[in-house]
């Protein structure tokens, strides 16, 4: 069959360096870091005591009280973004058939906070089981596409990913399938993350994979750098509306960009650490590619993952080199890491953004934090350190890799009718 074509209508941002699509966006190319000491609670005993926090954001702002109690902030998060991103993208009852609307949302760890805050009334009581009546539909991560699609009336496809740190990115492959496949006109797709929390940090810490650099948290995250010593937690949602391509144009849609291709992979290594030599970010890089229909240079910006973790930057640049060959040296390759730090399930949603907006605008958000090369790192790389560069971006390949080897690309290109 004919796969059909599917276009980016819409997106919204929240995130710890700005808290709509476009502050986000210029918070990226003026390589601002989002990371400073915890306030979420009192982080004194903790190994790291910083975080990349969304700042100044009120859910009442976007709903009432009384809705806001029943809702864990990840939740909170996706129905501030995908108000966002549904306005952008101009759906309405009367434009579009909402039985062919759907939502497919991603997040790694779900209600997080809900669930600590359960236990600790719990084992802090006197031993009566009292839970909050909302504490399931609170905690469970697939709540987020259920309270989107209530609120907009959305009837089509509905439901949740959840492949750690790939997650969101998973999200939007499916999104792009069900819509290629003409299971539905209009998927609102993305993730939210709200794991700044005591349990967040302490279970990361526990395993030796944050960043300890408490005395100077702007630039603790250094992908690339030869002192990276682990990531900086992040939290934030990001939404993206895919649509099928005549429906956009048959509305009249802006169409801000075409989705065109995604690979899935596993490691199947190590329950935390990558592949030594990359080979699941080589695979999913490949796979990408062939169902974009693509070759490696058509490709001109690749996101990475970059984490900023002793192991995962080597091997992924390992990867890149051997995916694109010769090529590698002419692509802009960035972490946008280094300035939201990692929002786990939702890192994949806002880092296709910034993809995205790179092919408009023609400009690559930067790596910031970099002060010493690393020597087992190719230093003929344009890893774009500490400046955004301007150039044209025909294509944009994103990477999403996640804890128990999960690994997912997507490639955006720039809209040709």
């Amino acid at each position: 069959m004919q796969l059909k074509r599917v276009v980016v209508t819409g997106m919204g941002a929240l995130t710890p360096i700005g808290n709509s699509l476009q502050s986000y966006w210029e918070g990226l190319i003026n390589g601002v870091s989002g990371a400073a000491p915890i306030t979420r609670f009192d982080a004194e005993l903790f190994k790291t005591q910083f975080a990349c926090e969304v700042k100044n954001f009120d859910p009442q702002d976007v709903m009432d009280r009384k809705e806001v109690r029943k809702m864990d902030p990840f939740a909170h998060y996706a129905i501030a973004v995908t108000d966002e991103g549904i306005k952008h993208a101009g759906i309405t009852p009367e434009n579009a058939d909402f039985d062919r609307v759907g939502v497919i949302w991603g997040s790694g760890i779900g209600g997080i906070r809900t669930f600590q805050d359960e236990c600790e009334n719990y084992f802090g009581g006197n031993g009566t089981p009292r839970f909050n009546p909302f504490f399931i539909p609170k905690m469970i991560s697939d709540i987020a596409p259920g309270l989107i699609s209530i609120r907009h009336g959305f009837r089509g496809p509905n439901f949740a990913t959840v492949s750690a740190c790939a997650s969101s990115s998973n999200a939007l492959i499916d999104s792009m399938n069900y819509i290629r496949l003409g299971k539905a006109d209009v998927i609102v797709t993305g993730g939210s993350e709200a794991a700044v929390t005591d349990s967040g940090i302490g279970g990361f810490n526990a395993m030796h994979a944050l960043s300890t650099r408490n005395d100077d948290p702007k630039t603790a995250s250094r992908p690339f750098d030869k002192d990276r010593d682990g990531f900086v937690l992040g939290e934030g949602a990001g939404c993206i509306v895919l649509e099928e391509y005549e429906h956009a144009v048959r509305r009249g849609a802006t169409i801000l960009a075409e989705i065109v291709g995604g690979g899935m992979s596993a490691d199947a290594h190590h329950l935390t650490a990558p592949h030594p030599e990359g080979l699941g970010a080589r695979n999913v890089m490949k796979f990408a590619l062939e169902d974009a229909q693509m070759t490696p240079e058509d490709i001109d910006y690749v996101n990475v993952h970059g984490t900023s973790t002793p192991l995962g930057d080597v091997a992924e640049t390992k990867a890149i080199r051997e995916v694109f060959g010769e090529h590698a040296y002419k692509l802009n390759i960035s972490s946008t890491k280094s300035m939201t730090g990692h929002l786990l399930g939702a890192a994949g949603a806002i880092e296709a953004i910034a993809s995205i907006m790179a092919v408009r605008e023609g400009i690559i958000p930067p790596t910031i934090n970099h002060f010493t090369d690393d020597p087992e790192l190719d230093d003929k790389l344009n890893l774009t350190f500490n400046t955004a560069q301007k150039r044209e971006v025909r294509a944009a390949l994103s990477n999403t890799f996640g804890f128990g080897g999960h690994n997912a690309s997507v490639i955006f290109k720039k809209f040709d009718e």
